[in-house]
């Protein structure tokens, strides 16, 4: 079995804090991959460089406390791609690919474009100048993971709110058609889907810190496992942890057949 998670951790020394690397060891993961770190590498303590047991490898935000994303993994990596060679894109640290055989294991943050229109701004950006990416990596014949937030609510199921939040940023319709594109045109799989094609409250994996949106279960779906059909196939269970709180997101946890 292959277990792998994926977390944004809404800043890695508040995550720290709150335990996540305590939480780590009981979770008998093989990869965990990690998104705004908000830390730049000299704010990096040798648990977060490399948990027992990990090797830890980062892409960071040149911006301080802002962004970047990382890769645990038990098994070294034979190779890292860190970002996308797209200046504006790899400033903000949010593309990080560790190849393990003939598998791409990639820890990707898209920004979010809640915090004013120059950010959904470059938001589009982003989408508009990864989809090419992702068309070249569905046909590069390597099975792949995209571990990561996306920020964005897939369907009226993804979110409790849905119907008010239709012209707020990640439920736009843009957005929504875009990741159809990448699912529907380009092949790609959304994994906790492909097993659970209608959960609704269970599947949520981000609550905002406003009102009381945790205890009521008001949430979205926005963080994913999204692989190519081969790896996809391979799926034996999948869920959201959310018996400790490290973040505002909580782990989503999929287990796949094989191994590295």
């Amino acid at each position: 079995m292959l277990r792998i998670i994926s977390l944004n951790l809404n800043g890695i020394r508040s995550a720290q804090k709150k335990g996540v690397f305590d939480w780590l060891p009981g979770q008998n993961a093989d990869i965990l991959c990690v998104q705004e770190l908000k830390a730049q590498a000299a704010d990096m303590s040798p648990e977060m460089l490399a948990p027992p047991g990990y090797h830890g490898c980062f892409h960071y935000a040149e911006k301080k406390g802002y962004s970047g994303v990382g890769i645990y993994s038990r098994q070294a990596p034979e190779r890292i791609i860190e970002g996308l060679g797209i200046d504006e894109i790899d400033a903000e640290g949010r593309y990080l690919e560790a190849q393990f055989g003939k598998l791409s294991v990639i820890s990707l943050y898209l920004p979010s474009g809640s915090s004013g229109e120059h950010r959904q701004a470059a938001k589009f950006a982003f989408m508009a100048q990864f989809l090419p990416r992702l068309a070249e990596l569905r046909q590069s014949g390597r099975e792949i993971v995209l571990c990561g937030d996306w920020n964005i609510a897939h369907r009226e199921i993804d979110l409790k709110n849905w119907k008010s939040n239709q012209k707020n940023s990640g439920f736009l319709p843009e957005e929504r058609a875009w990741l159809t594109k990448v699912l529907d045109e380009l092949g790609w799989v959304d994994v906790y889907r492909r097993l659970y094609p209608e959960a609704t409250g269970e599947a949520y994996t981000w609550w905002s810190n406003r009102g009381q949106a945790w205890a009521n279960n008001v949430g979205w779906r926005i963080d994913y496992q999204i692989a190519t059909p081969g790896f996809a196939a391979s799926v034996r269970q999948a869920s959201v942890y959310k018996e400790q709180r490290f973040s505002d997101h909580a782990p989503l946890v999929i287990d796949y057949d094989g191994s590295l």
